[in-house]
């Protein structure tokens, strides 16, 4: 049985000590495909390194995190082009979005970069990974104007409001991401979840975030998806095997690695 992990940060210090059995395990757990999304200019080099060493497995992506934005953005999205532009193996932009729960002082700063992060996914015909927490207004909003483009990706870590899935299921292009909060007893989701076709849905842990039960507060790893997908089943009463396949497709559409 195959599992990806399509969103995943185990190029973090969390993980600078025990990275190569966090690695077998994922592999002892059936993950095929790890993807993973960059933070800012100084993670980088750290992410770089580790889709290096595990070439095939560690795929790397490209952009700025909204709780990195501050007023010196520019220079941070000028390194995130020059990273573009250079030869790469970028398989997205991300992680991009916006992010208004802890704090607001950025929003004008976080709406402007995320929008330039999205005219770069169509610029290079790359999908885009959004990070969307308290901002789905204003996320719809930029997006709605690519409704009939090509544009594709992802809204990470999706746990919003049935009216929030309607919204996002108008564009045809883009899944669900899903992860171990699905697990958490005061999840309200699950309801919700089951209104969403499993085609456009894909796993994913953020490790080292948001492990979900039976290790919830632990140190999230990708190994750890296999509960993910257990309570997925769960909801759309199917197999683990037939939801791992069918997710699994997803991702490598949504990363054009579909064969």
């Amino acid at each position: 049985m195959r599992i990806i992990d399509s969103h995943s940060h185990l190029f973090l210090e969390e993980f600078s000590c025990d990275l190569e059995q966090v690695i077998e395990r994922a592999r002892s757990a059936g993950i095929s495909h790890i993807f993973m999304p960059n933070i800012d200019s100084t993670t980088i080099d750290d992410m770089l390194a580790v889709c290096s060493r595990y070439k095939g497995y560690c795929f790397p992506m490209i952009g700025l995190h909204p709780t990195s934005v501050n007023d010196s953005y520019g220079e941070e999205i000028s390194i995130v082009i020059e990273k573009l532009k250079s030869a790469n193996d970028f398989v997205a932009i991300g992680e991009v979005g916006m992010d208004l729960y802890w704090d607001k002082t950025y929003l004008n700063q976080q709406l402007a970069v995320f929008e330039r992060q999205v005219q770069l996914a169509i610029d290079y015909q790359l999908p885009i990974i959004i990070h969307c927490r308290e901002a789905f207004d204003y996320i719809y909003k930029v997006l709605l104007k690519y409704k009939e483009h090509p544009l594709s990706g992802i809204f990470h870590s999706f746990s919003g409001t049935p009216e929030e899935v309607d919204k996002v299921m108008a564009f045809k292009h883009f899944m669900f991401g899903i992860n171990g909060t699905i697990t958490f007893k005061k999840s309200t989701f699950p309801e919700t979840l089951r209104h969403i076709p499993l085609e456009r849905i894909v796993l994913e842990t953020d490790s080292p975030y948001l492990a979900p039960v039976p290790n919830r507060g632990k140190r999230n790893e990708s190994a750890f998806l296999r509960a993910t997908l257990v309570k997925v089943a769960d909801i759309y009463q199917l197999s683990p095997e037939e939801v791992a396949y069918q997710t699994s497709q997803n991702s490598l559409k949504v990363f054009g690695m579909l064969k």
